[in-house]
């Protein structure tokens, strides 16, 4: 009898940890793919700056929001602002252009955009640090920008 208890509990045993397997892969499916930020034009306004973004959500999961701490450097490397901006409603598999206007910047010595942080990743069964770890970064406006 002590014998078929113990296959019992190492049979459950094995039913526990290959359920908790299963749950961690289709974790990681429903969270695959990139998340694209790319700096695609860096534009004069009259607030100053205009930056826009296309952003593709190549998750499988639709974004309410992120939000990124951006720090802009002039072209000698100074700091020259650090800001926040929010994009809403990434739906997933979508593609989005953004535009931000930031005030009293001049786009013609921007030399860089460093995403310090990722403030916020918002999307049902999405993990908050989500968003850091699939994020890729390009730029096609001229300026470096990435982590």
């Amino acid at each position: 009898m002590k014998h078929l208890n113990k296959i019992a509990i190492a049979t459950a045993a094995l039913h526990l940890a290959a359920a908790a397997v299963a749950h961690a892969q289709t974790g990681t499916a429903q969270q695959g793919g990139a998340l694209s930020l790319e700096l695609n034009a860096a534009q004069p306004s009259e607030k100053g700056c205009r930056l826009t973004f296309v952003v593709n959500n190549g998750l499988s999961t639709p974004l309410k929001a992120a939000s990124f701490e951006l720090v802009l450097f002039n072209k000698e490397g100074v700091v020259d602002r650090i800001t926040a901006l929010a994009f809403k409603d990434m739906p997933a598999g979508k593609t989005k252009v953004s535009r931000f206007d930031l005030s009293d910047v001049d786009c013609t010595n921007l030399g860089r955009v460093l995403i310090n942080a990722v403030t916020g990743c918002e999307g049902e069964g999405i993990a908050p640090e989500t968003c850091s770890r699939q994020l890729k970064a390009t730029s096609k406006a001229g300026v470096e920008f990435g982590t």
